[in-house]
């Protein structure tokens, strides 16, 4: 029996409603939990501080790369490296703390697929090591480079220090994720690294939802290369997180025998996010550390 004109309408009109709720779904994904400042808050944010700063963006490799910078031009460069999901403003009291201003160079960078950095394309470690690398090539003083990561940031920097050593002389990092042994990654993250289910996570976090079901064998393939480590380096990890645990502290120290100088500072009773809930302790360690 044929659909009556009336049904067909209705039917038509049920259709029509799921694509335009499924079409802007896809958009609500794509532009929610961005996570990315814009260059009018990030221009009042520094206007408040009355901090010098600059906003820019380089093409390497046909990505783009974008960073913030404020601090001495001549200064050692502190070169921050922000977790998963996240962008350059996980750092901003750092880039504007008169003490760091006054001694160095102040770089963050969005890590690719993050804030204004080819945003939501995932990359590997490796990927990411590259361009970051070219990056930081690209902006060369002269003078020495710190290199300091926070959590996904950790590995990044060792991977970044390994496959281009002469670029940096210090290593920080701040409850790194190291061991793969340690990564237990969530089941639920595979299926939405798939399409077409990678699409319908929201902003940030689908790339971060990859590079975090991605990341145990990154570091699977990074582990035989860390007795290549040389760098200065100091870690700074919370005993009480849960995130990342401590054990990965234990991996490095077994790891990083070839390290120049290790120092690792235990923090009793501190979960994950001790960027912000021990920034005067980290800032402080950054001060001291450096100018040994």
């Amino acid at each position: 029996m044929s659909k009556t004109p009336k049904q067909n309408r209705k039917r038509f009109k049920k259709r029509h409603i799921l694509l335009t709720l499924g079409f802007g779904y896809l958009l609500f994904a794509n532009s929610c939990m961005t996570m990315r400042t814009s260059a009018k808050n990030t221009k009042a944010f520094f206007g408040q501080y009355e901090v010098a700063y600059e906003d820019k963006t380089e093409v390497i490799l046909d990505r783009e790369v974008h960073y913030i910078q404020t601090g001495k031009e001549d200064g050692h460069n502190l070169v921050f490296l922000h977790g998963s999901p996240g962008s350059w403003d996980a750092y901003k009291n750092y880039l504007t703390d008169s003490t760091l201003l006054s001694r160095y160079r102040i770089i963050a960078p969005d890590r690719p697929g993050f804030g204004k950095s080819g945003f939501r394309k995932s990359s590997s470690l490796r990927e990411q090591s590259m361009l970051l690398n070219q990056l930081l090539e690209r902006l060369d003083n002269g003078q020495p480079t710190t290199l300091i990561g926070h959590s996904y940031g950790g590995p990044l920097i060792v991977q970044m220090a390994v496959d281009r050593p002469e670029l940096y002389q210090n290593l920080v990092i701040l409850a790194g994720a190291l061991d793969p042994a340690a990564e237990k990654p969530e089941k639920w993250r595979k299926p939405l690294t798939w399409i077409p289910l990678k699409y319908l996570v929201p902003g940030a976090l689908k790339p971060s939802n990859d590079e975090l079901w991605f990341l145990k064998n990154d570091l699977k393939e990074l582990e035989p290369r860390l007795s290549q480590i040389r760098q200065r380096t100091l870690i700074i990890h919370g005993k009480k997180d849960k995130l990342v645990p401590y054990q990965n502290v234990d991996f490095m120290k077994s790891r990083f025998s070839q390290v120049d100088s290790l120092k690792i500072v235990p923090l009793e009773n501190e979960n994950h996010f001790i960027v912000w809930t021990q920034e005067q302790l980290i800032k402080a360690s950054l001060l001291n550390w450096v100018s040994e």
